[in-house]
């Protein structure tokens, strides 16, 4: 079995473990509440209790839509922080290459003939998604058997490269949700009540009216 496939098996069992063991201690706490808790059942238990106002109506209404459109612009923004994440990998890892000691190559010479990769280079490489990283696999072939400066060299000016395309990335990332998000706002989406909102627009636009004097109620 590959490492790959063992890393893969090891996180899923992982992932499978963290959440068996939740679900067993939610499934207990309701099992054992199910057999404490007294069995008491009255109609006051299921009348609406809102910070001790007096109840009035059913508790069993329709929420207003406004709410759905905030809960799911909250939601909306709260899901686009997860793209954070795989970005933030790749730009940190790229300026970790980049920027990496003089006295800390990550491109060394073995034996004379070959040249290879430092237990740090192959870590970082890894962390930034490449597969069983080599010198033949980040530099171009020309430079990858050359002179160990000049592969360490090429490999900081890819990870700049690589580094700046990841701000561009960004950028454009915020540019879309930038213009959607003014979009929605321009539409009038976003407001609480859009009939009172436009009306009030309106009456604040609207110029008062001009009296005239061509027939005075009054006359000397």
């Amino acid at each position: 079995m590959s490492p790959a496939v063992e890393s893969s098996i090891h996180v899923a069992a992982c992932l499978a473990l963290f959440a068996g063991v939740g679900l067993i201690f939610l499934f207990v706490n309701l099992l054992v509440g199910w057999f404490v808790r007294p069995n008491n059942p009255h109609p006051e238990k299921l009348e609406i209790y809102e910070c001790g106002e007096p109840t009035i109506g059913s508790s069993f209404v329709q929420f207003d839509l406004r709410f759905y459109v905030v809960a799911l612009l909250f939601i909306i923004f709260d899901v686009e922080v997860a793209f954070f994440f795989p970005w933030a990998t790749v730009f940190g890892k790229a300026n970790q290459i980049a920027a990496v000691p003089a006295d800390e190559p990550l491109v060394v010479r073995t034996n004379g003939e070959t040249n290879e990769l430092t237990e740090n280079g192959k870590g970082l490489y890894t962390e930034l998604g490449v597969r069983n990283p080599t010198v033949e696999n980040v530099v171009t072939a020309d430079v990858a058997n050359g002179n160990p400066g000049t592969a360490q060299k090429e490999l900081s000016q890819h990870a700049e490269t690589l580094a700046l395309l990841t701000i561009i990335d960004i950028v454009v990332f915020f540019a879309v949700l930038i213009v959607g998000f003014a979009y929605v706002w321009r539409r009038g989406d976003l407001d609480w009540v859009r009939a009172v909102s436009k009306e009030r627009a309106q009456q604040h636009l609207a110029r008062p009216p001009t009296v005239t004097e061509s027939n005075p109620v009054l006359s000397a």
